[in-house]
């Protein structure tokens, strides 16, 4: 591990998660979203500290990977209010570590850093 402005930055890791092994960047993000399944969803979870998964929880999850698999890119705050009819304080309050740690981070999704605007996208759309 090395210190960058003052965090402490992990390197990319493998883990074996359901019997596959799946690249995590130094954050916990997996690197690969199609590795992620519901199985490796559990397994983080519950490391999490989740030890029930909620309706809520499931729906925010299951909108999150929805979008990313129809944008290529994970939503912005305000699709994920939209598309899951939840208030940003729901959302931040379904996971531990919010919408970014939480959410994002369980559902698969990679590091949201480069988020871009998705153009076109309606969340109640189907």
């Amino acid at each position: 591990m090395s210190e960058h402005e003052g965090r402490t930055i992990r390197r990319p890791y493998i883990r074996k998660i359901a019997g596959v092994d799946i690249m995590f960047d130094g954050e916990g993000f997996l690197i690969n979203p199609s590795q992620w399944t519901e199985d490796v969803f559990l397994v983080l979870a519950q490391e999490a500290g989740v030890e029930e998964i909620s309706d809520k929880q499931w729906m925010a999850v299951r909108f999150i990977r929805k979008f990313y698999t129809e944008q290529g890119k994970s939503p912005l705050n305000h699709h994920m209010k939209i598309g899951t009819g939840l208030s940003l304080a729901e959302l931040e309050a379904l996971f531990p570590g919010g919408i970014k740690y939480g959410v994002r981070r369980l559902a698969g999704l990679p590091d949201p850093k480069g988020c871009r605007k998705a153009v076109g996208w309606s969340a109640k759309s189907d």
